[in-house]
């Protein structure tokens, strides 16, 4: 996308009335939208909010956020309206040890929203990284379990460069949606198309006892996996680097991997493509 297409980018203000009304209806995991100018971090908002008595359903989008993390605690930051950052409160009805499976159920919402959006192909690295087709990072996800008064809550956040320019970027690996040749792409349709992909995968999740493999939501996060079949490293919470081949995801959504060693199953870490 050339310079001059990126100085026709616009970036209109989400609306807070026209979000409620797509998406807080009848049926709905929806039940609250709120838009901020500015934020240090959704995740941080959201959290409190829960702390503070909020019930599930409730989305918190920032226009710009300045102190957001992501995994591993890497910083996630936006400038203003050029891109989405947003964090759902959820009560999973579900035994515990599946609570592994939610970052996952985010990252294919985002998959399959940005299709519907923007029709541009995006897929995931593990465990919840989205890539376009030339292998950079485009968003990301950060699930957290808080505390609240009325039991354990998800926070799940979520961050994508939609109109973000090269210029605005962090990191020279990372891009946008409009870099990766979405055509004209509109935060307010993509941001309705991944709350309304996450509700639908949450209820069949939560409706099958958050069993995956029963819901369909294990063979889709396959499906959008770009990981498996791969060469990977992978650098382990401790700092210890594993180094083999992608097998598969187990069910309990670690990532099975086969090494020198025998296999391995991995629920947290940094995985690196290798070529």
């Amino acid at each position: 996308m050339s310079s001059e297409r990126f100085g026709d980018l616009d970036r209109p203000p989400l609306s807070r009335a026209a979000l409620t009304r797509s998406l807080v209806v009848d049926g709905s995991v929806w039940r609250e939208i709120r838009v901020v100018e500015e934020t240090g971090s959704t995740n941080a908002d959201v959290a409190q909010a829960a702390a503070d008595g909020a019930s599930p359903g409730l989305v918190i989008v920032a226009e710009s956020q300045v102190a957001g993390r992501g995994r591993l605690d890497r910083a996630w930051e936006t400038p203003p309206r050029a891109g989405l950052t947003f964090s759902a409160l959820l009560r999973p009805d579900v035994p515990g040890a599946t609570w592994g499976w939610l970052p996952l159920m985010a990252g294919v919402a985002v998959v399959e929203g940005v299709r519907r959006a923007s029709d541009l192909i995006v897929s995931l690295k593990w465990p919840n990284d989205v890539l376009t087709s030339d292998g950079r990072k485009v968003g990301g996800i950060l699930s957290e379990r808080v505390a609240a008064p009325g039991g354990p809550y998800a926070v799940i956040g979520i961050g994508l460069n939609v109109t973000t320019r090269p210029a605005e970027l962090a990191v020279p690996t990372a891009t946008s949606l409009a870099i990766a040749g979405a055509d004209a792409p509109d935060r307010s349709t993509v941001l309705k198309a991944v709350l309304r992909s996450l509700a639908a995968q949450f209820n069949a999740w939560q409706g099958s006892q958050g069993d995956a493999a029963k819901s369909g939501l294990a063979d889709e996060y396959r499906a959008s996996l770009d990981t498996l079949g791969r060469h990977i490293q992978v650098l382990l919470p401790e700092g210890r680097t594993l180094d083999g081949e992608a097998l598969d995801i187990d069910g309990e959504g670690r990532l099975v991997v086969q090494t020198e060693g025998g296999l391995v199953q991995v629920a947290a870490g940094d995985v690196v493509h290798v070529r």
